[in-house]
């Protein structure tokens, strides 16, 4: 029974991954913790894994619909590297109480960005999105070079963020790399969504790999289950993601993010005192 509401937990990360360019990752931690009894810092292991495997297949089904700037999404994603090394190496130590309830407060707040933006814009509509150029380059070495410097430097303030959220805590960071891919980047959102899978898959792998030998391994053959469900459903989101209606989707899912942070804040908070 745990085993398949693991299943149908992944199933429902990977929509939202696939679908969304992230989110759905944020919810392996506490699947991880409360259904499959792994420590807060197995399961950000192991959240790795299954975040950057859902990412990566999330990613091969957005790009052959055309919705990926693979170019951008590694240049982010690389410059995160460092920021998801740094991440790993502090989360080893750091009490897994602390962990989990760090985790609660970023559930909290990204629950809370979701609400108020999705309220902002059925207010404002679609005329006020932001529509950036794509042809707008931070930096050209030719035929001379030239530097946009302020939005080279937002790239690189946003992405060292993206890498040490998902190195400490084991998320992808889905919801913070697509309004920084359109806000540092000039990404529209429908390649936002897309190309901010290529950069999770950079970043988990990089994160992982410094956690590796730590002694924090997950239960692999959860952690399996979890990624195959997820992977699946990834690349079924990623396909069909010009057909969701991603409005309610993203409503749906705020919703559970709110409910899941306060769960996971009323079992973490007390175990700090």
């Amino acid at each position: 029974m745990t085993l398949a509401l693991a299943v149908v937990a992944g199933v429902l990360i990977g929509l939202s991954v696939g679908a969304l360019g992230g989110g759905g990752s944020i919810l392996a931690v506490p699947v991880l913790v409360f259904l499959l009894d792994q420590t807060p810092a197995e399961a950000t292991t192991g959240s790795l894994v299954v975040v950057g495997v859902t990412a990566l297949i999330g990613a091969a089904a957005a790009h052959r619909v055309g919705n990926v700037l693979l170019g951008r999404g590694v240049v982010f994603g690389t410059v995160a590297i460092g920021g998801a090394a740094i991440g790993a190496k502090a989360a080893s130590h750091v009490r897994g109480e602390v962990l989990l309830a760090a985790f609660a407060i970023l559930l909290l707040l990204i629950g809370s960005l979701m609400a108020w933006r999705q309220f902002h814009h059925n207010r404002r509509g679609d005329s006020a999105g932001i529509r950036p150029r794509l042809d707008d380059p931070i930096v050209t070495f030719s035929p001379t070079f030239a530097c946009n410097c302020p939005r080279a430097l937002k790239l690189f303030l946003t992405a060292t963020a993206v890498g040490l959220l998902t190195g400490f805590l084991g998320v992808g960071g889905g919801f913070l790399v697509v309004p920084a891919l359109v806000l540092a980047m000039g990404l529209p959102m429908k390649y936002a969504a897309g190309t901010s899978l290529v950069v999770i898959t950079i970043t988990s792998a990089a994160a992982l790999m410094v956690r590796a030998g730590t002694g924090t391994d997950p239960d692999w053959g959860f952690v399996l289950a979890l990624t195959v469900a997820s992977g699946v459903a990834a690349a079924v989101g990623a396909s069909v993601a010009d057909r969701l209606d991603t409005a309610r989707l993203q409503g749906a899912f705020t919703i559970l993010i709110l409910g899941v942070s306060l769960y996971t804040a009323a079992l973490a908070f007390p175990a700090l005192l």
